[in-house]
């Protein structure tokens, strides 16, 4: 999933974005004038996994098309806008609406691409001689720093790869756990285990480290814009003093390279040989993240500073 298409003459800026009919998954957008061609192309494509209306036209009788469906109406004006969306919650599609005459870029992008975030706690904190991720920053816990960041900073949904129940229940209710039975073979096996749980929907996955509290919403919100832009390559990662660390954002057409992966380095395997697949942004804030009690008590003395 990550193509957009685009059933009317409309200027969208975003990755992924064509007039032509996509081959695999993807999600389209129309004019509210041209419903009719959504719900034909909804019914010929079952890859086509939602569809986005820039205006609402009066509603059909038969909008069973969207059953099962993501939708998303953007029209500046409210009653017309929910009677649509209730007629489509009637025909069981899973709909949400913009009161905008004119729907912002942003926004759309968001809901044609959506991102999980993968926080990847399943370290053995050898080093630090007990349970780092449960150590606390700020009145919280850094594996909890972690999953807050990825679902502030714009995260549709948080997955966290554990092998520490104690990490599981910190985090529960809080993010979907994963348990990794494979984690002393290192990173790669955890990002395998977070990617290969991500439901279809999802286009791209920011992967977070757990032990990185200084990483915050803000640097999160910035590597989805990024990522989100026409013409962004399929990878894009913060970057503290022209270096790039973790978060890291991945487009699900890089998972199948991934997951082939092994060893203590993750997506850098990849990313390093290829540097025609990764984008880089500045990122606010600091990378460190927390292997010892030494680095534990010099990021207590540290201010957070990339909260938003």
């Amino acid at each position: 999933m990550g193509e957009v298409f685009l059933l009317s003459d409309i200027d969208l800026p975003v990755r992924g974005r064509t007039y032509v009919e996509p081959e695999g998954p993807h999600v389209a957008v129309a004019r509210g004038r041209d419903l009719q061609n959504g719900l034909a192309h909804l019914a010929a494509r079952p890859d086509c996994t939602g569809l986005c209306l820039l205006g609402a036209p009066d509603p059909p009788a038969d909008l069973s098309a969207l059953a099962g469906r993501r939708l998303l109406v953007a029209d500046g004006d409210p009653p017309r806008v929910r009677d649509f969306v209730a007629a489509a919650w009637k025909a069981d599609a899973e709909a949400e609406w913009i009161h905008s005459a004119r729907a912002p870029v942003d926004r759309i992008a968001e809901w044609c691409l959506p991102v999980a975030g993968v926080v990847l706690a399943a370290g053995s904190s050898r080093r630090m001689g007990s349970q780092k991720l449960l150590l606390k920053v700020a009145g919280k816990s850094l594996v909890l720093h972690a999953v807050e960041s990825a679902a502030e900073g714009g995260c549709h949904a948080v997955w966290a790869v554990y092998a520490d129940a104690a990490v599981a229940a910190e985090l529960e209710g809080r993010a979907t756990c994963l348990f990794n039975p494979d984690a002393e073979t290192g990173m790669a096996s955890s990002l395998r285990v977070g990617l290969e749980s991500l439901p279809a929907w999802v286009a791209g996955a920011v992967v977070l480290l757990g032990d990185q509290p200084m990483v915050g919403a803000r640097t999160v919100s910035i590597l989805l814009r990024a990522w989100r832009r026409e013409g962004a390559k399929p990878a894009v990662a913060a970057s503290y003093r022209g270096a790039w660390r973790p978060p890291v954002l991945l487009d699900r057409s890089l998972w199948p390279e991934l997951l082939r992966l092994e060893g203590d380095a993750g997506a850098r395997q990849v990313l390093d040989q290829r540097p025609d697949l990764i984008d880089t942004v500045p990122a606010r804030g600091r990378a460190d993240d927390i292997d010892t009690p030494e680095d534990y008590a010099r990021i207590l003395r540290l201010p957070r500073r990339d909260q938003r």
